[in-house]
C-alpha cells in the first residue's frame, strides 16, 4: 500500500478505537481517571532525564539538561497543579439558583507534537486529557518521532496499568500530511490541541473541529528605570539561553530607556552577551530570513556558536546570546520577530512612553496575544503595561520562559500557551485540564409565567414609551431596571403570551 494511503487508514482505524475507549472512559469516576494521570505523570518524571536525553539528541535543539526540567514541567509539576481539580461528575452545585454543574469530557483530542519541546508536550497533553476524561490520539512532529514514540509507549503502559481502557492513549506512526488531516477533519474528534508552527495551528482552526491553537510569540522585555538593573538582565538571560530559547514564550527583544542604557548594556556583557558588529548582524539577518519570509529553522534550539558558524560569522567562545542592535520592526526585519534560539534584538527609546509603543508595535508585527515582560519596581507601570498591552500574559520581573509557563510563576503549568482574540487563538489561558471539558447544567424553574408577567409593571405606570424621554436627560443614565421590566412586558403584551 502507498505510504500516505496507509497513513490515513492508520488514522482512521486509531479514531475508531478511541470512539470505543471514550465510551468507556467517559462513565470513569474522578477518582479512576486521577489513579489513570497520577500513573502517566509519575512513570514521565521517572523517565524525565532519558527521555530528555533522547530529545536533544534526536532533534538536535537545545540541552537536555533544561529538557529534563520541562519534562517534569509536563509530567510532575502538570499533575500537581489540577490533581485537585474536579473534571467528573458533579462539580458544584448552586443551592440558591438552584443550577447543578455536571463535567462532560469532549471526546477524543486530537494532540499535535512539535520539535522543539516534544517529549514535555506529549506528556502534559496525556495528563490534562485524561484528567478530563478523554481519550487522545497524538499526532507526532517527524522531525522528532523517535523520542516521541517513546514518550507515548511509558504514558499507555502506564495508563492501562492503572485501569485505563485499551485505546484511550494512541499515536500514529505513520507520520504524513494526509493523516494528520484524516485526524482534523474526522467528525469523531472532540477537540483539537495544536502546538506547532503556524501552518499547522491555522489548519487545526481550518479542520471544522473545535481547536485550541497557539500563535507565534515575540514578547519584548521592557527594562524600566526603576529595575533592578543586573537581575533582570540575569533572568533575560537565565530565560534566553534555557534550552537554547526554545519556549514560545521566551524573550525576543529587549526595550529600554535611553537614561539606563549604559547600565543594562554593561550588565549585558558581564553576562557574556556578545553585541554583533553591524556587519554581523546584517550576515546573520540574511542566514536568518529565508527567500520566502520566513525564519530558517537551522537556527531553531541551536547555541550562539553553532547559528554564528552557520551565517559564517566569529563569536566568542563563550557568548551566551548575540544581541544586535535595532531601530526598525517590520515583517523583514528578522529580529523584530520570534527567534527561537538565543538571539536578541535591542532597542533603546526615549521615554518610557516611547519604550510602551515600541513594545506594541513588536507584537502587532508578530506575537499579539502572547507574552511579554516588563522589570520594573513602579506599580503604577506595571498596571499601565498590565492594562494596555496586546498579550494574554504580562510577565513581571521574572525569566519569560518559566514564567510564561508557569514554572516560576502562579500560572498554569502548561506548555500550549492561548493568544486570545487578538492572537487567533480560542482562549487567552495556559491550558489545563478544564479547557477539555464542557459544563452540563442541569437548571430547576425558579418563576412560573404568571410570576414573570407579575414582575412587570402594569399598564400605566412606567411605560417603556417614555422610559428616556426626559428632556436634557443622559439615556444611559436614565435607563433603569424598572425601563427594562417595561420594554420586557410589552413585548410579552405584543405576542400575546
Amino acid at each position: 500500500m502507498d505510504k500516505d494511503l496507509e497513513s490515513i487508514q492508520q488514522a482512521r482505524d486509531l479514531i475508531q478505537k478511541a470512539k470505543k475507549a471514550e465510551e468507556i472512559l467517559s462513565t470513569y469516576t474522578q477518582e479512576q481517571l486521577d489513579r489513570i494521570a497520577a500513573e502517566i505523570a509519575k512513570d514521565c518524571a521517572a523517565n524525565a532525564e532519558r527521555l530528555a536525553k533522547m530529545a536533544s539528541e534526536e532533534t538536535g535543539f537545545g540541552k537536555w539538561q533544561d529538557k529534563t526540567i520541562k519534562n517534569l514541567l509536563g509530567s510532575a509539576m502538570t499533575w500537581d497543579y489540577c490533581k485537585n481539580i474536579r473534571t467528573a461528575g458533579i462539580l458544584r452545585e448552586d443551592k440558591e439558583k438552584k443550577i447543578l454543574e455536571v463535567g462532560v469530557p469532549m471526546g477524543i483530542v486530537v494532540a499535535l507534537v512539535p520539535s522543539t519541546n516534544p517529549t514535555s508536550t506529549a506528556m502534559y497533553k496525556s495528563i490534562i486529557s485524561v484528567k478530563s476524561g478523554n481519550t487522545i490520539i497524538f499526532s507526532p512532529h517527524p522531525g522528532a518521532k523517535n523520542c516521541i514514540l517513546e514518550t507515548i509507549r511509558i504514558i499507555k503502559e502506564a495508563a492501562e496499568r492503572a485501569g485505563a481502557p485499551d485505546g484511550t492513549i494512541n499515536t500514529l506512526d505513520i507520520l504524513t500530511p494526509q493523516a494528520t488531516d484524516t485526524l482534523l477533519k474526522s467528525p469523531d474528534i472532540g477537540v483539537i490541541l495544536a502546538t506547532g508552527g503556524s501552518a499547522m495551528v491555522h489548519a487545526a482552526y481550518s479542520s471544522g473541529n473545535p481547536a485550541i491553537g497557539v500563535g507565534p510569540g515575540n514578547g519584548p522585555a521592557f527594562i524600566d528605570k526603576s529595575a533592578d538593573i543586573p537581575l533582570a538582565v540575569k533572568r533575560i538571560i537565565d530565560s534566553k539561553t534555557f534550552d537554547n530559547g526554545t519556549i514560545c514564550a521566551s524573550e525576543q527583544s529587549i526595550v529600554t530607556e535611553r537614561c539606563i542604557e549604559d547600565r543594562v548594556v554593561e550588565e549585558l556583557k558581564k553576562r557574556k552577551a556578545y553585541f554583533l558588529p553591524q556587519d554581523d548582524a546584517k550576515k546573520l539577518s540574511g542566514f536568518m530570513l529565508r527567500a520566502n519570509g520566513t525564519m530558517n529553522p537551522k537556527i531553531v534550539g541551536r547555541s550562539a556558536q553553532v547559528i554564528a558558524q552557520f551565517a559564517g560569522i566569529t563569536v566568542p567562545s563563550d557568548a551566551t546570546v548575540l544581541v544586535a542592535r535595532q531601530t526598525e520592526v517590520s515583517q523583514k526585519n528578522p529580529y523584530a520577530r520570534e527567534k527561537l534560539c538565543p538571539i536578541l534584538a535591542f532597542y533603546v527609546e526615549e521615554t518610557w512612553e516611547d519604550c510602551c509603543s515600541r513594545c506594541i508595535e513588536l507584537l502587532h508585527n508578530e506575537g499579539a496575544g502572547h507574552t511579554m515582560t516588563i522589570h520594573s519596581q513602579n506599580m503604577e507601570m506595571i498596571r499601565e503595561f498590565a492594562l494596555k498591552k496586546p498579550v494574554s500574559r504580562v510577565l513581571v520581573n521574572v525569566p519569560a520562559s518559566l514564567g510564561g509557563v508557569g514554572a516560576a510563576t502562579g500560572l498554569a503549568p502548561a506548555l500550549t500557551l492561548g493568544c486570545g482574540a487578538v492572537g487567533g487563538s480560542a482562549t487567552s489561558d495556559n491550558i489545563t485540564c478544564l479547557n477539555l471539558i464542557n459544563i452540563r447544567r442541569c437548571a430547576w424553574g425558579l418563576r412560573e409565567l404568571e410570576d414573570i408577567r407579575a414582575m412587570s409593571p402594569q399598564p400605566g405606570s412606567t411605560g417603556a414609551q417614555g422610559c428616556c424621554s426626559s428632556a436634557g436627560e443622559d439615556p444611559a443614565a436614565a435607563f433603569t431596571k424598572d425601563d427594562i421590566d417595561a420594554i420586557t412586558k410589552a413585548v410579552i403584551a405584543r405576542l400575546g403570551i
